[in-house]
């Protein structure tokens, strides 16, 4: 895989007023980086360095598996994200959610409610789980891969995440994800993809 830590999709300052550029500075470069640079200290130059990311994630355990399992949540958040983005979906993925949870509302109200439900550190994710979409949480670095869910979009409810724009306001920074930020065109493209095998570690 490559250590080398990706470029934003989009510049440091575009997510505002929703999500600060020293926000996603300090997210990227010291969190992410820093599980990166934990993971290349893991397995660098041995040969499970050259495996895949996802591969990484499906086949480790303990230390290794949270941190491989970091790195792959934060590539995906990144992606999660737009500027100009949330509000409504586009027709197809419109019809999927209300086929799943009774109306794109109901699929608000869900993804709020689990979010403000997770206790500490985690993560909040749309999947699409045996031909139907859900909302689900993940404790700390779990993620779908590992329950055989495909993941659709997702957002970190680490405080680290949003403290410095939302301090403690957990339900704000939640809101401002589905008003402003979700990337829809990449809930679209991630639905559209083959589900991935199931795995367990």
């Amino acid at each position: 895989m490559d250590f080398a830590l990706r470029a934003l999709p989009y510049a440091e300052n575009a997510l505002e007023p929703y999500l600060g550029a020293e926000t996603l500075r300090l997210h990227r470069e010291k969190h992410h980086g820093g599980y990166l640079d934990e993971l290349e200290r893991l397995i660098g130059g041995s040969p499970q360095a050259a495996d895949s990311l996802e591969t990484i994630v499906a086949t480790a355990t303990g230390h290794l598996f949270e941190t491989a399992a970091q790195v792959w949540n934060h590539d995906f958040l990144w992606r999660s994200m737009r500027p100009r983005g949330g509000g409504d979906p586009p027709g197809p993925i419109a019809e999927a959610l209300v086929r799943s949870f009774g109306d794109v509302d109901g699929f608000r109200r869900m993804f709020r409610m689990e979010a403000m439900e997770q206790f500490g550190s985690g993560w909040i994710w749309l999947v699409l789980d045996r031909g139907r979409l859900r909302v689900t949480t993940t404790d700390n670095a779990q993620l779908p891969l590992t329950r055989g869910q495909t993941p659709l979009v997702t957002l970190d409810l680490w405080e680290h995440a949003y403290y410095l724009d939302y301090r403690n306001e957990r339900k704000r920074y939640v809101e401002a994800f589905l008003d402003h930020l979700i990337d829809w065109d990449f809930v679209a493209a991630n639905l559209k993809a083959e589900p991935p095998r199931a795995q367990s570690v």
